[in-house]
């Protein structure tokens, strides 16, 4: 598991600290005593974590737009980061049908206004950037994609972070390569699931928001498969390598975090879920034929297991179970859904 001792007094920057992974990732690291600067929009919801666990209040935080190369050099300079963590992105895939221009935008020219500033800056010792499973060409392979395999997305999600990778390849071979003392990596991981997720079409916030409105629930495709896996792996994962490559660049180059089960189906997590949560629910199948989707999804991690000692900690049981656990406690009292985010933490952190 990982030192989270490594992190004490270090100068974090994270672009898309106010999303779900981005807020989880900075209040873990302001637990363990980093010093955190947050580059991101605001967030719209009131329920978000990033307002739940006072990140407004606990660091310091900077509100422009990751496309806005002149402001993020500015900040950037101004606070000379240890390590950097990019996960400012537009992150939803029906939503990129929608505003295919902004996707793009955001994905692939934010990726590279952080890489064309960080190549400035020479006191950085490492860079993760995060981008997703869904920049590969996806060929159903049931056996799971390697960081070697073919990249291609169809969507304009998919492929805009096909496009952020192929900008970090390129300045990770033409600027980045004889810079020894400077780790810099891209990062895919899966269907990310956890406490504090409000994004729309996605199952369990879905799922969640159906319950509380007391409205229908609708689920596009029940037997598609995905890699799920628990925030504070993946959150464990980014943060286990980017120790490794602290101040090194013989790690460089892209890293796969997926979980160890391959095959679990839409409906047989909601099924999963819904168990935990003690709540009875209507599933209404309506497909969405102007969306493609891949039927099955699956990473293979065992370049991060073999060499960062990495694999997650969680089984999905365990994972679905302390989610569902956070909905609970928000639905009955969202006033203490702080202290039940800290005790996942540190159980998570200090038992495994």
């Amino acid at each position: 598991m990982m030192d989270l001792k490594f992190f004490r007094g270090k100068k974090i920057f994270i672009t898309g600290h106010t999303g779900f992974k981005g807020s989880w990732l900075a209040y873990i690291l302001y637990l363990n005593g980093a010093h955190i600067v947050g580059y991101s929009l605001k967030p719209e919801n009131k329920h978000d974590n990033f307002y739940l666990f006072e990140l407004d209040k606990k660091i310091r935080n900077y509100y422009y737009d990751i496309r806005d190369e002149k402001n993020l050099k500015k900040v950037i300079t101004k606070f000379k980061p240890d390590i950097i963590f990019h996960l400012a992105a537009q992150s939803l895939v029906n939503y990129s049908y929608l505003k295919p221009k902004l996707t793009f935008l955001t994905n692939a020219v934010g990726t590279l206004n952080i890489l064309e500033v960080c190549r400035e800056i020479k006191n950085i010792r490492s860079i993760i950037i995060v981008t997703s499973d869904k920049c590969y060409k996806n060929y159903e392979k049931k056996t799971g994609y390697k960081e070697k395999d073919e990249l291609g997305g169809e969507d304009p999600y998919s492929s805009s972070k096909t496009v952020s990778e192929n900008i970090f390849y390129s300045y990770l071979k033409s600027f980045f390569k004889s810079k020894k003392n400077v780790g810099l990596v891209s990062v895919r991981s899966g269907n990310v699931i956890g406490g504090g997720d409000w994004s729309k079409d996605r199952i369990i916030p879905d799922l969640i928001k159906s319950i509380r409105t007391k409205k229908k629930f609708i689920v596009r495709n029940p037997n598609s498969s995905r890699p799920w896996m628990h925030v504070f792996d993946t959150i464990n994962g980014y943060l286990t390598l980017s120790k490794k490559i602290y101040g090194n660049n013989k790690y460089n180059g892209s890293w796969n975090f997926g979980p160890n089960h391959s095959d679990i189906i839409v409906k047989n997590i909601l099924l999963k879920i819904l168990n935990i949560l003690k709540i009875k629910k209507k599933i209404v199948i309506k497909k969405n034929n102007k969306i493609k989707e891949t039927n099955s999804l699956n990473l293979n991690s065992k370049k991060s297991r073999k060499l960062l000692n990495w694999r997650p900690k969680l089984s999905l049981k365990q994972s679905l179970k302390i989610t569902g656990e956070w909905y609970i406690d928000f639905l009955k009292n969202k006033k203490q859904i702080l202290e039940t985010s800290k005790k996942q933490i540190e159980s998570f952190f200090k038992l495994h």
